[in-house]
């Protein structure tokens, strides 16, 4: 009996125990379980932050990256400024060179301006001193010319003489017809006198000299005193030559006679009238060669 008592005194004992040992099994489990789950959400909320880091680093990485292209970029950019400047130092000394040099030129070129200025001047007074004289001598011969054309006009047809100015020299064309035979070098008394009345106008002006030019129309002509129309033009132009040596005194250091045979026609051989006008004796008046010289020569040039 006693050990029936005890017996289930002890599976009282047991099953008392055991139910306080579910108990806290359970508390336990329940401790664990929200522990677990405080656990699971720190672990989440790690692994987001871990997550936000790794993107972090991503961008990071990014960053990085693109921080050094423009680095590789900017130290490109440096390189070539400094090329640059180097390439702007070489320019700047050659520049420097070259100032030197335009300093030496400018020099040199400031000589030659004032050479050459001074040279200008020069010129232009001689210029000036030769249109002077120039105008001078064009009122000479224009004055030559009326005294020649008044000393002339009596008693001479307009057909026979015509006088000109051209430039520096008076010219005076008189026709065959009036000065010689046909054919001939012979000088008729008509011309001796307008001769006469030239070798005065002539005589009043020492510095001048006279040239007697001979012409012939184109018939050939062929006798035993003259070969042909070079002879018969040259031969005409050393008649008069000779009438105002002879007969006026005309200083023959000023005279000089030329003939130009049937060329240099003013008009065509083929009619009557324009022989006519062909076949003609041109006295030139002109200004010694001498002094025409002395007026071409700066050094002669007065101040």
């Amino acid at each position: 009996m006693r050990k029936f008592n005890l017996s289930i005194l002890l599976l009282s004992f047991i099953m008392l125990g055991s139910c306080s040992t579910k108990k806290k099994l359970a508390e336990l489990q329940a401790v664990h379980d929200q522990e677990m789950s405080v656990a699971n959400q720190q672990l989440g909320e790690c692994g987001e932050q871990l997550n936000k880091y790794l993107s972090r680093i991503g961008e990071c990485e990014k960053e990085n990256e693109r921080l050094k292209s423009l680095v590789q970029s900017t130290e490109g950019q440096l390189k070539i400024r400094e090329e640059q400047i180097d390439d702007l130092k070489e320019q700047r000394a050659e520049q420097v060179d070259q100032i030197g040099d335009l300093t030496v030129l400018s020099q040199s070129a400031n000589e030659n301006i004032k050479e050459t200025l001074d040279q200008m001047e020069d010129r232009d007074r001689y210029i000036k001193t030769l249109q002077a004289a120039k105008n001078k001598v064009d009122s000479l011969n224009l004055a030559l010319a009326i005294n020649l054309k008044g000393v002339l006009e009596e008693g001479i047809e307009d057909r026979d003489i015509d006088i000109q100015v051209d430039k520096t020299v008076v010219f005076v064309n008189l026709s065959d017809k009036m000065l010689f035979y046909s054919g001939r070098s012979d000088l008729t008394p008509r011309a001796r006198q307008v001769l006469g009345k030239i070798a005065k106008i002539v005589e009043s002006r020492p510095d001048l000299e006279v040239m007697v030019e001979g012409y012939t129309d184109d018939r050939p002509i062929s006798n035993s005193c003259m070969k042909d129309n070079w002879d018969l033009s040259v031969k005409r132009s050393t008649s008069v030559i000779r009438v105002l040596q002879t007969d006026y005194k005309i200083d023959p250091d000023r005279l000089i006679a030329a003939g130009r045979g049937e060329y240099n026609a003013l008009a065509s051989n083929e009619t009557p009238e324009g022989r006519a006008q062909n076949r003609r004796t041109r006295i030139i008046i002109l200004p010694k060669l001498d002094q025409f010289y002395d007026l071409l020569n700066p050094d002669l040039v007065p101040e």
